[in-house]
């Protein structure tokens, strides 16, 4: 038996069976990507002030992801086009660029995940701080204040040691738009002149609570990993579909051209839904 409009448009709505599908499918998933960022919202809106870390994604690497999920998009609609036109090794080569594209993505965020696994929060008693603050000044460390909780952040990707009755780290720099502009003044920057005069210690005694950042560090921390996480799997799945049409699937071009078009045209809507939230994604946690 031969299934009805896999080629040709349904005539009560326009489109082919796939194209319909998928825009079904979508509309689920507005639903749970709106959720989600809805109740990120509220929360940040109703964060006490300074619970909500500051600078601690790496913008460079959120926004190569953005210009790489971008650059996927244009070659996916490359490949569809290709096949309209019955440029079969166009297709495979525009393709075949999309999944890489999405392979590096994915590498990039696994880059940033090993980051976070290993990135040390320490949070210092308010009444401890000023013990610490020449030596965290010198270094340029990067220090959130957090009123509410009566503590200042301080955090770490260079762990020396959490051994014990002390913390020894290398704190994270303030952020380049941070640093004062003196330097450019005349001021020479302080230089360390050894790893021992680079690293600062803590004791535990001076510590309200530590961790490393991952979602039981705080609510930021949990949304980051569920909406990465979640964006992450679908790029997962998009990169196995494309796979499938680039071997496997890919003969059904001699068999039946437009077939294959219609299913990189379906492959490709879903493509561009994941790359949208991305872009939603990026100013929301990378830069606010």
């Amino acid at each position: 038996m031969e299934i009805p409009y896999t080629l040709t448009a349904r005539p009560d709505t326009g489109l082919y069976n796939g194209k319909l599908g998928i825009w079904l499918f979508l509309a689920s998933e507005v639903m749970l990507f709106g959720a989600i960022f809805t109740a990120y919202l509220f929360m940040r809106l109703g964060a006490e002030d300074g619970t909500w870390p500051d600078h601690i994604q790496s913008v460079p690497l959120g926004f190569t992801n953005t210009c790489i999920l971008i650059t996927s998009s244009i070659t996916m609609v490359w490949a569809w086009v290709a096949l309209k036109e019955r440029k079969f090794n166009t297709y495979r080569l525009a393709l075949g660029l999309t999944i890489a594209c999405g392979l590096l993505f994915l590498c990039i965020k696994a880059v940033e995940y090993h980051s976070k696994f290993n990135h040390l929060g320490v949070m210092i008693k308010e009444d401890a701080i000023e013990k610490y603050r020449p030596q965290l000044d010198k270094m340029n460390a990067y220090v959130g204040a957090i009123p509410s909780q009566h503590v200042y952040e301080v955090r770490s990707e260079d762990v020396k040691s959490t051994d014990g009755d002390s913390f020894v780290f290398i704190p994270d720099k303030k952020p380049s738009y941070l640093i004062n502009l003196a330097g450019e003044k005349g001021a020479a920057a302080p230089e360390t002149a050894s790893d021992e005069d680079a690293t600062i210690t803590i004791q535990k005694s001076d510590v309200e609570r530590s961790g490393y950042l991952l979602p039981a560090y705080g609510t930021y921390y949990a949304i980051y990993f569920l909406v990465t996480g979640l964006h992450a799997l679908h790029i997962v799945g998009g990169v196995v579909v494309m796979t499938y049409f680039l071997t496997i699937g890919s003969r059904m071009y001699k068999r039946n051209p437009e077939q294959l078009s219609n299913r990189i045209e379906v492959t490709g809507i879903f493509w561009h839904f994941v790359d949208l939230v991305w872009i939603t994604v990026f100013p929301i946690l990378y830069l606010t």
